[in-house]
């Protein structure tokens, strides 16, 4: 008897629980266009213009890049990858063709992942970055890629 009044109460408990995420569909959006921004006007906005200043806003200090670029494995600290964007000819200077696409964006409560493309120089990059929501602020804070051009 013990034991059905026991779980008997245990269900009844189990009844008032409500789902962990507690992210209105207002603050969804809110974060999805906070994410959009982050990606057009800091991150394919610094690659094109290879600005690093605006560049970094986008990114946690911490943050780690991994993948491949033509079959040959990268990675690099953020501060070895921003040194390479200062030390390369922007896209933007080169005259060749840029382009910046988002394919997806997933937020669960304060982490992300945005799917991206983008096209410079002879690559197509295949960008899956990893978001966290920190003081308010939307950061990339991993980033994998791979050239997916033939």
């Amino acid at each position: 008897m013990k034991t059905i009044v026991s779980i008997a109460l245990g269900l009844l408990s189990l009844t008032g629980l409500k789902a962990q995420n507690t992210t209105p569909m207002e603050n969804q959006k809110e974060d999805t266009k906070a994410i959009v921004t982050a990606l057009e006007e800091h991150y394919f906005k610094g690659i094109y213009e290879g600005d690093i200043a605006l560049l970094e806003t986008a990114f946690h200090p911490k943050t780690l890049l991994f993948g491949d670029i033509k079959g040959t494995p990268y990675a690099k600290t953020l501060e070895q990858y921003l040194d390479g964007v200062k030390n390369r000819q922007s896209p933007k200077d080169s005259g060749k063709p840029f382009k910046g696409e988002i394919l997806s964006v997933h937020i669960v409560n304060s982490i992300a992942v945005a799917e991206a493309k983008v096209r410079m120089y002879d690559f197509l990059y295949h960008d899956i970055l990893s978001f966290h929501k920190i003081d308010g602020k939307w950061l990339i804070v991993s980033k994998m890629l791979t050239d997916t051009n033939p």
